[in-house]
């Protein structure tokens, strides 16, 4: 390699190399992202080509008595509380949660916070439209639904939009919270509501598994590229100056 190249890699290196510890941050959630959009992709692909339906229904006849398909698996309490959890996902419960988070924020002076916290989630509920519509998948036929529905199926909008705003509100938490504990505990909350909204779903026999893992990805994707946005938009007048200015 000639001399003068050489020594230009340093500077290039310098260029690309992040400045700080959130730089790196947002680098790596940034490399995540990709990832998990190559891995929904092709999830995407293989739903389209029917690839997945025997494991789909796999899963649904699972969960259902096999004398009876209307019939769920478990203990007779165990369908009311699914029914309780998988409103957790339902666009009313989401946008009072919302609203009501909003409220608080713009109450402590932290409008940008608010305002970052709504977009997050009215881009979530749009795109996860868009790509119903775009996929048009059927909801499953195999077993009986015990909860009536009405949209498109792939994918699925309780799980999406539940990973969309809790994980979004779980990283926000996290953000505000001092104590290392308490923001794993704001995060874990985050992660089981989502996860137990997308399992309710399948249990209900509205959605095929794969419904809810491409739910669950793209809500995910979705938070994580909101939280990059935010995070770089802290470094100029982001969330720890708000808190002094609401303080």
């Amino acid at each position: 390699m000639p001399a003068n190249a050489r020594a230009r890699w340093p500077h290039l290196l310098a260029r690309v190399k992040p400045k700080d510890r959130n730089e790196l941050v947002i680098l790596v959630s940034g490399i995540v992202v990709l990832l998990l959009l190559v891995i929904v992709s092709k999830l995407a692909s293989e739903v389209l080509s029917g690839e997945t339906q025997q494991f789909d229904k796999q899963i649904l006849v699972a969960l259902r008595d096999p004398a009876n398909p209307s019939q769920p698996i478990g203990p007779n309490w165990m369908l009311g509380v699914a029914f309780d959890i998988t409103a957790l996902g339902s666009p009313t419960v989401l946008t009072l949660t919302v609203l009501a988070v909003g409220g608080f924020l713009l109450l402590q002076g932290m409008w940008r916070t608010a305002l970052f916290v709504s977009l997050a989630s009215l881009g979530g509920w749009f795109l996860n439209s868009a790509l119903k519509q775009l996929f048009q998948r059927p909801r499953p036929d195999v077993v009986p639904h015990l909860r009536d529905v009405m949209s498109l199926s792939f994918p699925s909008g309780h799980a999406m939009t539940s990973a969309v705003v809790y994980l979004t509100l779980g990283a926000l938490t996290m953000r505000i919270a001092e104590r290392r504990l308490t923001k794993f505990y704001c995060m874990a909350v985050a992660v089981l509501a989502t996860v137990l909204v997308g399992a309710t779903r399948i249990y209900l026999g509205v959605h095929y598994p794969t419904d809810v893992i491409a739910g669950w990805l793209i809500g995910l994707s979705w938070a994580l590229l909101c939280w990059i946005v935010e995070r770089s938009l802290e470094r100029r007048a982001g969330l720890k100056r708000e808190r002094v200015e609401a303080g």
